[in-house]
C-alpha cells in the first residue's frame, strides 16, 4: 500500500507519518521510485502500537523510542522490558534532600518492602509513590496512607498475573512487547476499572447507608 492507503487504514494524518518515518519509530517502506514507497501489514501494525501509546497509555512521543526499541531488541528479557517501560512512562525521580513528609514515605514504603520481600529498583516508581504519600501527609489526609498495604496487596496480584501470563509466551520477543504494551496501557486499565469500583461503592453506601446491617446491640 502507498503512504495514502497507509494513513487511511491508521488513521495517522501523511504528515505524521512521515515525521515517524524521519525520526525512525517506523521502517521505510520499500521504495518503488525516488519518490515513491510501499508499505505493508507491519508498517501499519507498528503505526497503530505508535497511536495506541500516545493516544490510550499518554506516553509522550520522547519516550516511544525507548519502548520500541526494547520490543525491536532481539534476545532482550522480560525484566529488562518492564525496566525499560517504567523509564519511559515516569518521570525522573527528584534530586535533593527529601522533605520530612518525603522521608516519612521513603521509610514507610521501604518497610512495607522489606515486609514483602520486594525486590525492585526503579527508582523512579520508588519516587512516584513517595511523592504520593507525602501529599497525602502534607494535606492531613494519613488515613489514605493507612491504605497503602491495600494498594499493595492489589498491586501484586495483578503484577503477579501480568507477569506470568506474558512469560509463559513461547515466543521471547512476544512476551517482551506484551510486557511493554501490558504494562503502558494496563495502566489505564487499572485506572479505569479503579474509578469503576469505586463508583459502584460509593452508590451502596450512599443507598444502604455506611451503618446498615450493623448489630449495635451490647
Amino acid at each position: 500500500m502507498r503512504i495514502a492507503e497507509l494513513s487511511r487504514e491508521s488513521g495517522v494524518p501523511i504528515p505524521t507519518i512521515k515525521y515517524y518515518l524521519r525520526e525512525g519509530l517506523i521502517p521505510a517502506g520499500e521504495r518503488t521510485s525516488p519518490n515513491q514507497a510501499q508499505y505493508d501489514a507491519r508498517h501499519l501494525r507498528r503505526l497503530r502500537l505508535i497511536r495506541a501509546l500516545i493516544d490510550v497509555g499518554g506516553v509522550p512521543v520522547a519516550g516511544i523510542r525507548e519502548l520500541l526499541d526494547s520490543i525491536d531488541a532481539k534476545g532482550e528479557n522480560l525484566h529488562n522490558a518492564l525496566g525499560t517501560a517504567t523509564h519511559a512512562t515516569l518521570a525522573a525521580a527528584e534530586q535533593g534532600p527529601p522533605t520530612p513528609s518525603q522521608a516519612r514515605a521513603g521509610i514507610e514504603l521501604d518497610a512495607l518492602m522489606a515486609e514483602r520481600d520486594w525486590d525492585s529498583d526503579s527508582a523512579r516508581a520508588r519516587q512516584m509513590v513517595i511523592n504520593a504519600l507525602a501529599t497525602f501527609f502534607d494535606l492531613g489526609e494519613d488515613d489514605l496512607a493507612v491504605l497503602l498495604p491495600v494498594y499493595a496487596d492489589a498491586a501484586a496480584l495483578v503484577a503477579e498475573a501480568e507477569v506470568g501470563l506474558v512469560s509463559s509466551r513461547s515466543d521471547v520477543d512476544s512476551a517482551v512487547e506484551g510486557a511493554v504494551i501490558g504494562t503502558v496501557i494496563g495502566e489505564q486499565v487499572w485506572a479505569g476499572l479503579r474509578r469503576l469500583a469505586q463508583e459502584h461503592y460509593s452508590n451502596k453506601i450512599n443507598t444502604t447507608g455506611p451503618d446498615e446491617g450493623r448489630d449495635d446491640r451490647p
